[in-house]
């Protein structure tokens, strides 16, 4: 039996997939036919056109190899689903506050949909890591470069079912 692999919610996933759909059939096709025009012009050790579409169409077809196993890895888990809400698991919006009563929303995510510009916090992010199994009410402490800090929790939220 497969060991279950990283977390991902089904919108992460779908976003995977609709990057890899992109990349095999929009970009990839675009790349292949530059690159036949401009082996057709001869001379290829000087042709612009032909040495950057091959450098491209490598890192197209390494991008779609790289996401074709992520996606195989991957575990969705719908946080729709959760039966405990009452603590913070995978896909939960956090509401937190430090020692100076600054609040911070965040939603813990998997690792490959993270964005903290939008407080999508990443699975294996410290701050998620410590989040993991508080209730409302729990103060947790996360280790960070710049020394710890210390967090409570506010609230909680899943999305509806």
């Amino acid at each position: 039996m497969k060991p279950a692999g990283p977390p991902i919610t089904p919108q992460g996933l779908s976003a995977l997939r609709a990057r890899y759909d992109h990349l095999l059939s929009r970009e990839r096709p675009e790349i292949v036919e530059i690159v036949s025009w401009a082996a057709g012009n001869g001379d290829r050790s000087e042709n612009g056109d032909y040495l950057y579409g091959r450098k491209r169409m490598r890192e197209i077809d390494r991008e779609l190899a790289h996401l074709a196993r992520r996606m195989k890895a991957l575990r969705v888990v719908d946080p729709a689903a959760q039966e405990d809400r009452s603590r913070v698991y995978f896909g939960a919006r956090v509401t937190i506050a430090d020692e100076d009563d600054v609040h911070k929303e965040v939603m813990i995510v998997g690792d490959d949909e993270q964005d903290a510009s939008t407080g999508r916090i990443g699975w294996g992010a410290p701050l998620s890591r410590a989040l993991r199994g508080a209730s409302v009410g729990d103060l947790r402490t996360v280790r960070l470069p710049s020394g710890e800090k210390e967090w409570e929790v506010i609230a909680i939220a899943y999305p509806e079912r």
